[in-house]
């Protein structure tokens, strides 16, 4: 087996920093020990097939982005990135492990979809990956289906309150799984938004000709993210289950889930590189030479981008530092401008809803370090070590400690990143298969240098040396995070 030395390394973990040698056997890690330790019993430099050296470097573990969707069907379309071209991308930006959606559409077969997306999947990953599981019609076959899914390593199961006929569970559907997964230890995802509403407003809003993407926001108001969490949060309350919220936008949301916590309830949050960055007024209210107010097009998500005068962007770094929300994923969902997001011109609510940004997390988080709004360690935290045991992975996840998975991140804080398309300027990133770059002309103050997936040099001076096939299925345990 190959063994790899990293040395005179800043290791950070979540729980803090030390100067250590990280020695990887193989596939894992072998020991973390002081720089020129002997414990060993010989020169361990002299015994390895490579040396690492990264001094000046912290030496983190690999990311773990926990919502993404390769492939995805949606709107008539399908995500931009494949599972070869999406995970090839992750490992550009220092994520080393994703957990992708399965999809089910009411009335298919919970356990088909399942065998469909393991063969989507399968040999063409460049990172490790795992599956949560989406269910739309919450029937008696899907309740015996997820206790089978949970033997299988797939331990959560994501559930809408919005997209009528196309995922939306209604609220005795969301009890139903909810009880299953009370029993069954599994954890309930949740898309916290007030479909009715919000389909109401829509049509309003187009009927009176209000059609650019800058309406995607005001017709998907805070109000109805807010209703939904807390009715998400009681029926979970009610049932027992566990209850983890994803891409958390607006700061009322988050205090739902902050009374709930200081309740005692197992209610979780994520949010997004998007909810921290992007605005309602900057963004989605943009205007182009090229797209005209359509613009605003790029950055069409659900939720939806906040208001930056309404200081949601400001909440949600308060609540990463307060721990009111655990952790960031990215809802990696791309779209091409040009024959996916155009199916929208001139009505907003035919735009394919997603951003891409599984490149850019680890990045746009570390430049949260920098500009003081998170610590060193909660970068660790939010981006790697919670995702592992929020969903069942830690200790071969999102951790540097021996028996721990070599995935590991070499990151040069004094390095520098171009965020961008590359005909925009030659040292920009973007490996992502998607036509613009959300962030284009971000600036971040550090480098990804040196990326490695269960030991390999995946990524390496600026150079990819992995393959598709690389990344192999991750059978996830039960949430290690409860409370």
């Amino acid at each position: 087996m190959v063994k790899t030395l990293i040395k005179n390394g800043t290791v950070v973990n979540s729980t803090g920093t030390a100067t250590a040698d990280v020695l990887i056997d193989g596939e894992r890690i072998a020991a973390v020990l002081a720089p020129g330790s002997t414990l060993l019993g010989f020169d361990i430099e002299r015994n390895v097939d490579t040396v690492i050296d990264a001094a000046g470097k912290y030496v983190i573990p690999g990311g773990i982005d926990a919502h993404t969707h390769m492939q995805m069907p949606f709107g008539g379309t399908e995500a931009s990135d494949t599972f070869e071209t999406g995970t090839r991308a992750a490992a550009w930006g220092g994520t080393t492990s994703i957990v992708d959606f399965v999809v089910q559409y009411a009335g298919e077969n919970v356990l088909d979809q399942y065998h469909l997306w393991q063969e989507k999947a399968r040999g063409e990953c460049a990172i490790d990956y795992g599956f949560h599981q989406i269910l739309s019609d919450v029937q008696d076959s899907s309740l015996v289906a997820m206790d089978e899914l949970v033997n299988e390593g797939v331990s959560s199961f994501k559930l809408f309150m919005a997209y009528k006929g196309v995922f939306l569970s209604d609220d005795g559907q969301i009890v139903k799984a909810m009880q299953k997964a009370a029993s069954n230890g599994s954890m309930i995802m949740m898309h916290a938004e007030n479909g009715s509403v919000i389909d109401l407003l829509v049509q309003q809003a187009v009927a009176a000709g209000n059609t650019t993407p800058y309406y995607h926001g005001l017709t998907r108001p805070w109000q109805a993210e807010e209703e939904a969490t807390h009715r998400a949060i009681m029926l979970a309350n009610l049932t027992g289950a566990p209850l983890y919220v994803v891409h958390v936008s607006a700061k009322q949301a988050v205090e739902q889930i902050a009374v709930a916590r200081d309740r005692g309830q197992n209610v979780f949050g994520e949010t997004c590189p998007q909810y921290l960055y992007l605005s309602l007024e900057d963004q989605l209210g943009a205007h182009s030479e090229e797209w005209g107010d359509f613009e605003g097009a790029k950055w069409v998500c659900s939720t939806p981008l906040r208001s930056k005068a309404e200081g949601h962007q400001h909440h949600m770094w308060q609540s990463l530092r307060t721990n009111d929300i655990q952790m960031v994923s990215t809802d990696h969902c791309p779209f091409c401008m040009k024959g996916q997001k155009d199916m929208g011109l001139t009505d907003f609510s035919k735009i394919p809803n997603g951003i891409g940004s599984v490149e850019h997390r680890m990045d746009l988080l570390y430049q949260g370090v920098v500009d003081k709004q998170i610590s060193l360690e909660r970068w660790v935290e939010v981006t790697s070590t919670t995702p592992a045991r929020m969903f069942g992975m830690y200790g071969t996840k999102g951790v540097i400690q021996p028996g721990a998975d070599g995935d590991v991140v070499v990151y040069d804080p004094k390095g520098h990143t171009s965020i961008g398309m590359p005909e925009a300027g030659l040292d920009k990133t973007h490996h992502m298969n998607l036509d613009y770059s959300a962030y284009e002309g971000f600036e971040i103050d550090g480098h990804v240098d040196t990326v490695l997936s269960r030991g390999k040099v995946v990524i390496d001076d600026n150079a990819y040396l992995g393959a598709k096939g690389d990344g192999k299925y991750i059978k996830r345990g039960l949430s290690q995070y409860l409370i």
